[in-house]
């Protein structure tokens, strides 16, 4: 129900338009209790007001509201359950409106673990690492997560030195030390870690030209990095 142009509720009068040409022996004009409202007006009046709103218009209501959230953003289940948990709706409601969401095919977690895989992959640039730890975020249990990430091809390796082939051009004023630990840096919070993160920074900084400054002992002799 839509509510009034105003946003108020109707006025009911409790009164006729006579009522305005009272006699002064009228209680309202002398200040009575209730100025002249009856009191079995007022209790219909308040059980009227009070009256609230039924399961079937609770539930429409919150539908209505996880349809908007879901045209803005792909939800996964447990989210979609945490917007309606925000309503008015008991827990069976929700169970039921979430059971329907999913039969239609507005909710449905493994193809959202797949476009957050692929989104990750291709437009982040990120491990495996840190594409669990973002569908676990969003709530999406942890077998679906596997299936996602069990779909991706064993390389990790060649993403992680792509990832790193982008961010190296851009360090070429950097000397070697601190471009290697920023590069690695990158990486590890994009999910690489270990040997995979480091040799990926090392192959990207030499394509890119970046050279470590070569310590000279007193000796004389200048040592270059040999990688």
């Amino acid at each position: 129900m839509q509510p009034d142009d105003d946003g108020l509720a109707p006025v009911i009068p409790l009164f006729g338009a006579a009522g305005s040409a009272r006699s002064s022996t009228d209680p309202a004009a002398t200040g009575g209790p209730r100025a002249g409202v009856r009191f079995d007006d007022a209790a219909e009046s308040d059980e009227s007001a009070s009256e609230e709103p039924d399961a079937e218009s609770l539930r429409r209501g919150a539908e209505e509201i996880l349809v908007r959230k879901l045209r803005a953003k792909q939800l996964s289940l447990a989210e979609a359950r945490t917007v309606l948990r925000g309503t008015e709706l008991d827990r069976d409601l929700v169970e039921d409106v979430l059971d329907e969401f999913c039969r239609r095919g507005y909710l449905d977690d493994r193809t959202l673990a797949s476009l957050l895989v692929t989104s990750g992959t291709e437009r982040k640039g990120q491990g495996r690492v840190a594409l669990a730890r973002s569908l676990s975020q969003r709530g999406i249990p942890r077998e679906i997560v596997d299936e996602a990430l069990g779909e991706l091809p064993d390389d990790d390796a060649e993403r992680a030195l792509e990832f790193a082939r982008s961010k190296a051009s851009g360090m070429s004023r950097l000397d070697w030390d601190t471009a290697l630990r920023r590069l690695h840096g990158q990486l590890a919070r994009r999910g690489y870690g270990g040997s995979v993160a480091m040799d990926a920074a090392r192959t990207a900084l030499r394509e890119a030209g970046v050279g470590r400054t070569g310590v000279r002992p007193a000796s004389g002799v200048r040592f270059v990095d040999s990688d």
